[in-house]
């Protein structure tokens, strides 16, 4: 067994993705490609090099071999060059680094004292860039990477010499700012901010990092300075719209991709029904399909045992586990030690496993890896033949940035999307019109969300007191937030501004995540694991919990949420759990409204407080619940913004809805919706919430809501709001169209049920959707 490229090899060698795909299609009896769609080869349109790039610059990028720009590097490198704020949105292995780099560095070669703050969403991304403009080579430049995992000897060293610092918007939230002092000098000579795959600034976070830019460039004008922004985006809809939304500047956009691309056989897989055993068939239950774990585990050892670099994205950092482990155990009784060339990598694994399996994958030592969407972004993944994408990963941009990692030295490669059993995943694949046919979604954000402005104003009253000027600069909502601040005692107004009351800065987390990570530590050695965030330790690390790392399955003995810490041991047992919670809700105010007579459309806020009670063990093999056991884990409360519609009881019993179906007909028409809520919205269902009732007491009336997962909001709701026709519309299509009898993954159950997913009625939310539907306006 090699490492070479099977589907790279020479013409003539018979192994093109086309064919890789057929001997993948091969394996069982039917056909699980419900689409190929063929992404052609397309040709590149070279630049000159701009007047002003110097000889030293254009002979290190040559000695890179890159020997022209193309022409959307070029153009977008001279906008910045002229000290216009750009964007350049183009596709994945476009070049988008040259584009920055090109104006950062021949500033930096021309004026001795000017400095570049390169911002990125990963620490892997930013040391994979930090290795590309060293490579260049280039004297007076001294590029470093300055996060949580530089040496503290390091630290000072950088903030004094280096000219180019790299680096992500938590550090600079918790390190940079905060310490302005310090930084001083870089920062009153900060020429250019680059803004690395801006496009992944969406929701909470977004909104925080578009506050953390506005202080950044609050510190930057009291030193006289006014740098540049140039952000790098993948395609999404409206990226001037969305870039001036994070910088709070106007931005002019490049999107045109003028870079070669080798082209892409890219298939739509459904894995196939399980066959029911005699006991589900005396029950009528209905079919199950394979899971999408399971067939991508599978098609993994495939790849990798034809000796084709693989990387399988998985949506969770237990999925990525459990496809590494299974593909691993299928390889190794096919070749024993084959396996060992397969492994997970997900974030909350200790900065030397990462930074090995980086190594391991790029020299060729891995031949598979299944991943979280921690290597996504534009790390430069050198010799990538396949992609397997375990699950719809929630936007169109997405899809095609892990599409992309394939290829990207301009050979064929193949892309396969593998459906879960879920709505939004069983809609895309039987209407490929809506991944290939249309355009990316525009990324949302909205930093006048009152629980990120709050805190971000704290944020910089703490660093510098405020003045007026600089609520303009944070824009809607300041005064009212700096108001509430001076109310609750964090400020006190003076003739000169507002000051910070406190001896400690505020704690922000700029994810809007509930409290700080939980540590997981093998209780009988003491040894850390990982991490896993606050707001997901109660599903995860709840006592009797399966946990999984790099392979090795543990159970949760105690969770301490006040220190938190979750103690483990190791332990292989026949099933996995699943923990359930119960959900209630009450409306706060209404921002918005349609009255379309029997049925009402609202935009509002909402409190909503949720539970952990219970976990549920079933069988690995076959699903089957064991038991279900209580848990003492404390209630949560949020209030977020909400879409939710009523109907009227009389127009429900037109359609044909009995009354004691309602409960069932609302419940399934709520899961179906927030299933395909992100084909409208730059979210995934983990991202939103939602609650159905037959009678809400603040709506007295039929009611199905769906709310952002994040405290204020994060735009979700808005956006189904927005476009609650075209959103609905494609929800009783998915559901219509899913060939079950009574129900099932793919159209109205949900994972994330914690009432497990009973009652639904299939049926009637067909009927509750054709209400809703021929009532709203278009």
């Amino acid at each position: 067994m090699t490492s070479t490229a099977a589907v790279s090899a020479g013409p003539g060698s018979g192994r093109t993705p086309a064919d890789l795909l057929g001997r993948l299609r091969a394996r069982g009896e039917a056909d699980p490609v419900t689409h190929v769609e063929r992404v052609p080869a397309r040709a590149g349109t070279p630049a000159p090099w701009p007047e002003w790039a110097p000889e030293e610059l254009r002979a290190a990028f040559a000695r890179r071999g890159v020997v022209a720009p193309w022409r959307h590097q070029a153009e977008a490198a001279s906008l910045a060059y002229d000290g216009q704020h750009v964007v350049v949105a183009t596709g994945t292995a476009s070049g988008k680094s040259l584009a920055y780099q090109l104006p950062a560095l021949a500033t930096l070669l021309a004026d001795p004292r000017a400095t570049v703050l390169y911002l990125a969403p990963t620490k892997a991304l930013a040391a994979d860039q930090l290795r590309a403009v060293a490579a260049l080579e280039l004297e007076g430049v001294r590029p470093a990477c300055y996060d949580g995992d530089t040496p503290r000897a390091e630290r000072e060293w950088i903030r004094r010499h280096s000219r180019f610092v790299l680096t992500n918007p938590d550090m600079l939230h918790h390190g940079i700012l905060p310490g302005h002092a310090q930084w001083s000098g870089f920062l009153r000579r900060l020429t250019y901010v680059v803004i690395d795959e801006c496009h992944t600034y969406r929701g909470v976070f977004g909104s925080h990092v578009a506050h953390v830019l506005r202080r950044l460039r609050r510190q930057c004008a009291r030193f006289g300075r006014t740098p540049v922004f140039v952000l790098a985006s993948a395609t999404s809809g409206d990226p001037a719209a969305a870039a001036g939304r994070l910088t709070g500047l106007p931005v002019a956009a490049v999107t045109e991709d003028t870079s070669p691309r080798g082209g892409v056989t890219f298939a739509l897989w459904e894995p196939p029904l399980l066959p029911r055993d005699a006991a589900a068939e005396a029950a009528d239950l209905a079919p199950v399909r394979r899971s999408a774990l399971r067939e991508t585990a599978d098609l993994l050892a495939d790849t990798v045992a034809e000796g084709v670099r693989t990387l399988a994205f998985v949506r969770s950092r237990r999925g990525a586990e459990v496809v590494a482990s299974n593909a691993r155990r299928a390889l190794d009784e096919a070749v024993p030690g084959l396996g060992d060339r397969v492994a997970a990598y997900r974030a909350g694994y200790l900065r030397e496993e990462r930074r090995e399996l980086e190594r391991a994958l790029l020299y060729g030592d891995l031949l598979g890896l299944a991943s979280t969407n921690a290597l996504e972004l534009g790390v430069d993944l050198i010799g990538l033949d396949a992609v397997l994408i375990c699950g719809y990963p929630g936007t169109r941009a997405s899809l095609w940035q892990q599409a992309g990692r394939a290829g990207r030295s301009g050979q064929e490669a193949l892309a396969v999307l593998v459906a879960r059993d879920d709505p939004l995943d069983t809609y895309l694949v039987h209407h490929p019109e809506a991944v290939f046919g249309r355009p990316v979604e525009a990324t949302v954000l909205d930093p006048a969300n009152p629980y990120v402005l709050g805190p971000q104003l704290a944020c910089a009253a703490a660093e510098a007191p405020l003045t007026p000027a600089d609520l303009t600069l944070f824009g809607d909502g300041a005064k009212e937030a700096v108001d509430a601040l001076v109310e609750a005692g964090a400020l006190r107004q003076r003739p000169t501004g507002w000051y910070w009351r406190h001896r400690e800065r505020p704690e922000v987390d700029l994810r809007g995540s509930d409290g700080a990570p939980v540590c997981v530590v093998e209780a009988a050695t003491g040894r850390l694991l990982g991490t896993v965030d606050g707001g997901s330790s109660h599903f995860l690390l709840h006592t009797g919990a399966v946990y999984l790392h790099q392979g090795v399955s543990y159970v949760v003995d105690s969770l301490d949420l006040t220190d938190g810490c979750a103690l483990v041991h190791p332990e292989e047992p026949d099933w996995s759990t699943h923990a359930r919670d119960v959900t209630s809700l009450s409306v706060v105010s209404v921002r918005s409204y349609v009255d379309a007579g029997p049925v009402g459309l609202f935009l509002g806020e909402v409190d909503v407080t949720s539970q952990v009670v219970s976990y549920q063990r079933r069988r690995i093999a076959s699903g089957e619940v064991i038991d279900t056991r209580p848990l003492d884990l404390p209630a949560r409360e949020l209030r977020t913004v909400a879409v939710w519609f009523t109907l009227s009881p009389e127009s429900l019993t037109a359609a044909g809805v009995d009354p004691a179906d309602v409960p069932g007909a609302l419940h399934a028409a709520e899961h179906a919706a927030i299933g395909l809520l992100p084909l409208m919205a730059t979210c995934d269902r983990w991202d939103i919430g939602g609650l159905s009732t037959a009678v809400h007491p603040d709506t007295e009336a039929p009611t199905v809501f769906v709310y952002d997962g994040h405290p204020g909001g994060a735009g979700f709701a808005e956006r189904a709001y927005g476009t609650a026709a075209a959103w609905l519309g494609a929800t009783r299509d998915a559901i219509v169209e899913c060939g079950c009898e009574s129900g099932c993954p793919s159209c109205v159950q949900s994972p994330k049920c914690g009432n497990g997913n009973n009652p639904l009625s299939k049926a009637d939310a067909v009927r509750v959707l054709d209400v809703v539907l021929a009532n709203l306006p278009r």
